[in-house]
């Protein structure tokens, strides 16, 4: 994955609100279906724009979130590699 492409949150708290957002409302989506009926189902379109997409993407999201600064990745003749960030390179 690029650098241009990411799906981490600005904070981690934050990160963690939209999933909370976006799997309560995914859940609610289908709990509520006996009680409002059909129209609960939009709840699940707060979900997906909680998640931006999908959860899979949340929660990859998660893990550049957490990994944000600690562990980076290099590319170089066709071989790349992760490793974790030193202190002297500059990054958090």
């Amino acid at each position: 994955m690029t650098e241009s492409r990411s799906f981490a949150s600005s904070s981690l708290p934050r990160h963690l609100v939209r999933g909370v957002v976006g799997f309560g409302a995914l859940a609610g989506s289908v709990a509520l279906i006996p009680v409002i009926g059909p129209i609960s189902l939009l709840l699940a379109v707060v979900g997906v724009l909680a998640f931006r997409g999908c959860p899979t993407c949340w929660a990859i999201g998660l893990a550049q979130t957490i990994s944000r600064g600690r562990i980076q990745r290099s590319c170089s003749d066709g071989v790349c590699e992760v490793r974790v960030a030193s202190a002297h390179d500059g990054t958090n």
